[in-house]
């Protein structure tokens, strides 16, 4: 191939914007070359990187967009640690099926076992697989949402977090939430029930969210429509954050459940 055969084509592939094909152009052809590669071969590898690079770029900005906490994947979890979790659930869970059958996947257990480790990986699996998702702390979106009620944006705020495919509500129960924040979140639930799915983590049980939401009525009728279709997942066991200091034995297991 001459130089001014291989300039065209890189410059055309800078046009169709193939930025990886244009890049490796010069070196898969030497490769091809070398092993006297097929000219079907010699294209598959071509697209195959390219294909690669791009899905590259758009995990690493969907997950950009998701405003994850922290990025940590299901396969660092340690499942050993927390033996009340059935593993092969999870990895269930992480082909996201629950997605498309529209089914929430609920998280409920003391803190420090895991739940948001869990909800973020089973996040990034969704990314994975081409979905867009939203996390927000319970106490983040309500305070949003009331800011945005206050200033008459209430519409456009909740349109935010009901777009995405997969929104992720972490820590509800952490902190209390008044009637007008509880009456918000049942706004946001109701828009997004049968419409996209939910993965939820609180340390309170079912039982206790009439407590969180300081109205029995309204946490009847939001949990109604976050359990239709859902996935109840229980951690009992120790804290991560006290994991060392159960080894050293400075913490007796008691003691980091009850913490």
């Amino acid at each position: 191939m001459s130089a001014a055969q291989l300039e065209r084509l890189q410059e055309q592939m800078q046009r169709l914007r193939l930025f990886k094909s244009r890049e490796r152009l010069e070196a898969v052809l030497q490769e091809a070359t070398a092993k006297e590669a097929t000219y079907a071969d010699f294209l598959d590898t071509l697209l195959a990187e390219e294909v690669a690079s791009k899905t590259a770029k758009h995990v690493t900005m969907r997950t950009h967009l998701a405003r994850f906490p922290f990025v940590k994947s299901l396969e660092t979890f340690d499942f050993s640690y927390q033996p009340s979790l059935d593993k092969k659930q999870i990895q269930t869970l992480s082909s996201c099926h629950f997605i498309e059958h529209g089914e929430n996947v609920v998280f409920l257990g003391p803190p420090g076992v895991g739940k948001s480790h869990l909800a973020v990986g089973l996040g990034l699996k969704a990314i994975e697989h081409g979905y867009r998702v939203l996390f927000a702390t319970a106490a983040g979106l309500i305070t949003a949402l009331t800011k945005a009620a206050a200033e008459g944006r209430l519409d456009e705020r909740l349109k935010i977090y009901t777009v995405p495919r997969l929104l992720i509500i972490d820590e509800i129960g952490y902190l209390p939430i008044d009637r007008a924040g509880a009456n918000l979140f049942f706004q946001l639930i109701s828009r997004r029930y049968e419409r996209g799915p939910m993965i939820l983590t609180s340390n309170q049980s079912f039982g206790s969210w009439g407590d969180v939401f300081g109205d029995r009525v309204i946490a009847t009728a939001i949990l109604d429509r976050v359990l239709h279709h859902a996935i109840t997942i229980n951690i009992r066991g120790n804290s991560y954050r006290l994991k060392d200091k159960l080894k050293a034995g400075l913490v007796k297991p008691v003691e980091a459940t009850t913490t």
